[in-house]
């Protein structure tokens, strides 16, 4: 078991490292360009592990021994979720490997791509297996890292396909494009905002029990030790990085720009790594905190109402921002944090509903994994194929592209849902756990909810729609790809394992009644709704008259202005402050200060000055009048 727990990590790196270091000595030779097979065997590998895993590892935690007298060692830990989620993680890296041998043959730098694309998978596979937080944490550190490197890729900003936004536009004084080098370190920087106070929880969490491994933490003995306040405090502050990870409200401008990115990376980052990662790290907490259990521990109710609408809320925002997006990726982009947010909210709904919830939180989170990253390798074809970002197309595209039009069908279908496909099921459980929680929290979570899947699934829709029937103009420029179609194809098909799993209850926890809830009245009368919006964003996939309400949504809501000029206004004043502290207290103590001492030692000086002139007048005065006396006495 030990070293094939190790080669699930380090095969992808290792397997990188050839190209990563011929590259820099023959840049672009036909030898280098190779070598990406290589990296793609590593991700192989990866996968026939996770798989192995999967099938034959009995529950339960391995550990290997770091620093043992502090409680501080490298632990694994293999359950439903780590199985499941390692195994889709895994899966998804491979087929965009392979997607990616086509789609980057001809990049000018392959050697740092395949690198950090290799680091960014072990990375999440080591976030998914790891139950001590600190090891967590270096996969963690992992992702922050590959994903600048991989989003900040095409650092030239030499090419407008690789720009969001429309490439020399404003409003106001607020530039709304943005090139690779800034979409890196936009990404990497708003990360960092909530990875510090993650950080620091951490570090708490292991001052107050003495241990790091999620499974083993007496979370509600925790809680109780800490009292409300600090309950909330210290959750926050470690939720932070899950937050600003998975682009939860306010830190949701970074993944709109991070689709400067190669396609293959939005895949991959918005599917089984990086944003996942703080969605899968909240459902772990909630596993083994068991929140349902904790009613009577003060502090773990307003935790979760937290979460709760910081999710839904997010969801809305998320799902209204596609709705106006016309540039491919970004519409994704925006979806997936909407999807990010429904998850966060289910999840976060288990302190009232129970772990079911937490089951239909992450049967989403897989759900929403394969048909994203169908999506978004199809995005990235027709990207390749009409040199637009933007959608375009018609039935003549589709026919010319028909396996990435028949997949985009299924993908949106699968995710919007419609009955009778993989989502419809997933959402019927949302559905039931938001009306069931109505009765404690009120109303509002069934309802941003139930607007969130009417959005979701018409921007689906306009995306099908605006790319392969009713788009642009476009020009065409296929190039016989063939390992293209094929990753997505095969993707894409996951959608209906999993649908089987759900209709046929062969999942090992069939307690997720799933079935039984789409079969419910309500949530059939939902689906229709969902299935209505749908067919209608299909046929109308832009209302001309709305069209300033849709830039206004597209703009993101001019929360970029958030980031790209409030914020940064804030700091340049900071800075100025600080600068100008700094300049004051420079001069206070190398001129002010000493100026002052040394008038002051001037004063006190003439001061003893003066008074010893006095005193010898005195001194001279007593002197003479005893020598007048001692005269007369001699007189």
């Amino acid at each position: 078991m030990n070293w094939e727990i190790v080669l699930l990590f380090v095969a992808p790196v290792i397997c990188s490292l050839p190209i990563a270091f011929y590259w820099v000595k023959e840049p672009g030779s036909d030898r280098a360009r190779k070598l990406p097979m290589l990296s793609v065997f590593g991700l192989f590998i990866s996968f026939v592990i996770a798989i192995h895993i999967l099938l034959t590892y009995p529950n339960g935690t391995y550990t290997i021994p770091w620093l043992p007298e502090y409680n501080i060692n490298f632990v694994f830990i293999f359950d439903y979720l780590s199985k499941y989620m390692g195994a889709l993680t895994a899966f998804i890296a491979f087929m965009i490997g392979l997607y990616g041998l086509e789609y980057m043959k001809h990049d000018y730098r392959l050697g740092w791509y395949w690198f950090f694309f290799n680091m960014f998978t072990a990375s999440m596979l080591l976030v998914v297996y790891s139950d001590n937080l600190l090891m967590l944490l270096i996969g963690w550190e992992g992702l922050g890292l590959a994903s600048w490197g991989l989003i900040g890729h095409w650092f030239r900003d030499d090419d407008h396909l690789s720009y969001v936004g429309v490439v020399g536009r404003k409003v106001g004084p607020l530039k709304m494009y943005w090139p690779p080098s800034y979409g890196g370190w936009r990404a990497i920087s708003t990360i960092r905002i909530g990875d510090m106070p993650m950080f620091f929880a951490v570090a708490a969490i292991y001052a107050l029990t003495g241990n790091l491994n999620i499974s083993q933490i007496h979370w509600g003995v925790l809680f109780t030790k800490i009292g409300l306040a600090g309950t909330v405090f210290l959750m926050l502050c470690f939720l932070m990085g899950p937050f600003t990870k998975s682009a939860q409200l306010p830190f949701s401008e970074w993944l709109m720009t991070a689709m400067t990115g190669p396609t293959t990376v939005s895949a991959l980052l918005h599917s089984a790594t990086m944003v996942a990662a703080g969605t899968y790290l909240f459902i772990r907490l909630s596993w083994y905190i068991h929140p349902w259990a904790l009613h009577a521990v003060p502090g773990v109710s307003v935790l979760y109402y937290i979460v709760l609408l910081v999710g839904l809320f997010s969801a809305l925002y998320g799902a209204s921002v596609a709705i106006g997006c016309l540039e491919r990726k970004v519409l994704l982009a925006a979806s997936t944090m909407s999807s990010l947010g429904l998850m966060f909210g289910c999840a976060a709904a288990s302190y009232w509903y129970g772990k079911l919830a937490v089951l239909i939180a992450f049967w989403y989170l897989m759900t929403h994994a394969f048909a994203k990253a169908t999506l978004f390798l199809v995005a990235g074809h027709l990207i390749h194929a009409t040199h637009d970002r933007f959608c375009c197309g018609d039935l003549n595209l589709a026919k010319k592209m028909k396996t990435a039009f028949i997949a985009t069908i299924i993908a949106t279908i699968a995710l919007g849902g419609l009955p009778p496909l993989t989502a419809y099921w997933v959402k019927a459980g949302m559905d039931t756990v938001m009306h069931h929680i109505a009765e404690t929290v009120g109303s509002l979570p069934l309802d941003l909810l139930l607007i969130t899947s009417l959005l979701y699934s018409a921007f689906l829709a306009k995306f099908l729609s605006l790319n392969f029937w009713k788009g642009d103009k476009y020009h065409l420029h296929l190039h016989g790809e063939k390992l293209m179609p094929f990753a997505y194809a095969c993707v894409v098909s996951m959608v209906f394992l999993l649908l089987y799993r759900i209709l046929t209850g062969t999942d090992p926890l069939a307690e997720t009644h799933l079935l039984e809830y789409g079969l419910d009245k309500d949530s059939f009368i939902v689906g229709l709704g969902v299935t209505g919006t749908y067919l209608f964003a299909l046929v109308v996939p832009r209302i001309r008259a709305l069209s300033p309400i849709g830039t206004f949504l597209g703009d993101r809501m001019y929360l970029p202005a958030l980031n790209d000029f409030i914020v940064p206004s804030i700091g340049w004043a900071i800075s100025k402050l600080i600068e100008y502290t700094h300049k004051a207290i420079d001069w206070f103590c190398h001129f002010g200060l000493p100026d002052g001492m040394l008038g002051i030692s001037r004063r006190i000086r003439a001061i003893q000055v003066g008074y010893m002139r006095v005193y010898m007048k005195i001194a001279l005065a007593f002197v003479m009048a005893a020598i007048v006396v001692s005269m007369l006495g001699w007189l």
